[in-house]
């Protein structure tokens, strides 16, 4: 399998109500614990709750922590490399849905 065709769908839709344990995203990602709680104190994901035990995460948490997985697993990014990776690619998303709504008649 090519890196391409192993990289998630960005455009896969996640129930935004949906509020997982952090064992669950460690599970729905099969990322270890070290590396969500990582991605937290990083600012890659944002769980409701103050301590781990008590955090819950979104669909759209679900969304960046696999693409945190992809760049961790598959292109060996380190955290704060992931952390800006993903800030990029949302700006991307923000600039491309201006550039669509300018676009439009």
């Amino acid at each position: 399998m090519s890196t391409k065709d192993s990289q998630p769908a960005q455009g896969t839709i996640v129930e935004e109500e949906l509020h997982l344990t952090l064992l669950e995203l460690c599970q729905a990602t099969r990322a270890s614990q070290e590396y969500v709680v990582t991605w937290v104190y990083e600012g890659v994901l944002e769980p409701l709750g103050q301590a781990p035990e008590d955090w819950r995460f979104t669909g759209e948490s679900l969304r960046r922590a696999r693409l945190a997985c992809w760049l961790t697993r598959d292109l060996e990014i380190n955290p704060p490399g992931v952390a800006m990776a993903l800030d990029l690619l949302d700006e991307i998303a923000t600039l491309q849905a201006r550039l669509q709504r300018l676009g439009e008649p």
